[in-house]
């Protein structure tokens, strides 16, 4: 991608890993799921509600705002109802209390989805992304908010690879239980050939800094997540963090975002 980088190489991959995470979630008829107000999440299970017949409830952070900005405007044409969710009630919405609320308002039998849609099948999904790429590579980078591509993608990779997770959350020590966790759910067991980097959320979620817009505007990618990863790559190359001659594949997620004028 740099001149000056020396042997590391770095290959780019883009992949949409929101229907990947959702490839195993739609058995359901009627499915509920959580997300902000920009939330790639719920357009995407918006989306696949639509396209599979599958009736879809999106819970959203905060208060109503009308007129719905793009991201909510096209979920609700693609038939998902939205309801909201008092950001003190939302932080709560894993426990047994709220989604117990949850059912009894939209029915006993709705399937109900994590934020970001990382359970088990999701990292099923996620997990055959490895068997995709095809030049070859000795490390998988992706960008983490939940963890659910990173514990696909380590449990998905054949021996001697490694998977290597760049969290765009500011205090995200977090993530490595909930990738550990998510392989327990998915397979039962763990894997040791994944990490995650703490180093490169400058500021947090949706947050930035300067030399982060500078890089952005420079090789015009999408700032949430994918250029926090690839800001890490590079920095990491320049201080000799990877072995001579490591090919890195770097999983550009989401669809494709124009940066820039």
């Amino acid at each position: 991608m740099e001149p000056g980088l020396g042997p590391v190489r770095v290959f780019l991959m883009h992949d949409d890993n929101k229907p990947r995470k959702l490839r195993y979630n739609l058995g359901h008829r009627r499915l509920l799921t959580f997300g902000g107000a920009y939330s790639n999440h719920i357009r995407a299970v918006a989306e696949a509600g639509a396209r599979h017949g599958i009736e879809t409830v999106g819970v959203i952070r905060g208060e109503e705002h009308l007129p719905l900005n793009p991201m909510l405007a096209r979920a609700a044409a693609c038939g998902m109802t939205l309801t909201y969710l008092d950001r003190a009630t939302y932080r709560r919405k894993h426990t047994e209390e709220v989604q117990a609320r949850l059912r009894a308002r939209w029915g006993a039998d709705i399937a109900i989805l994590p934020e970001g849609g990382s359970n088990a099948a999701a990292v099923r999904g996620c997990a055959e992304l490895p068997g995709e790429i095809t030049v070859p590579y000795d490390v998988v980078c992706c960008p983490v908010g939940t963890g659910g591509t990173l514990a696909g993608i380590a449990a998905g990779l054949p021996d001697g690879k490694r998977a290597l997770g760049f969290a765009v959350l500011k205090g995200a020590g977090f993530l490595e239980d909930e990738v550990a966790r998510l392989q327990r759910e998915a397979y039962g067991r763990t894997w040791s050939n994944w990490s995650v980097n703490l180093d490169y959320h400058f500021g947090g979620y949706a947050k930035s800094t300067p030399v982060l817009d500078a890089f952005i505007a420079k090789y015009r990618v999408e700032g949430v997540y994918v250029a926090k990863m690839l800001y890490g790559i590079l920095d990491l190359a320049r201080q000799g963090a990877f072995p001579a001659g490591t090919r890195i594949v770097a999983v550009v997620t989401g669809r494709p975002q124009p940066v820039g004028p």
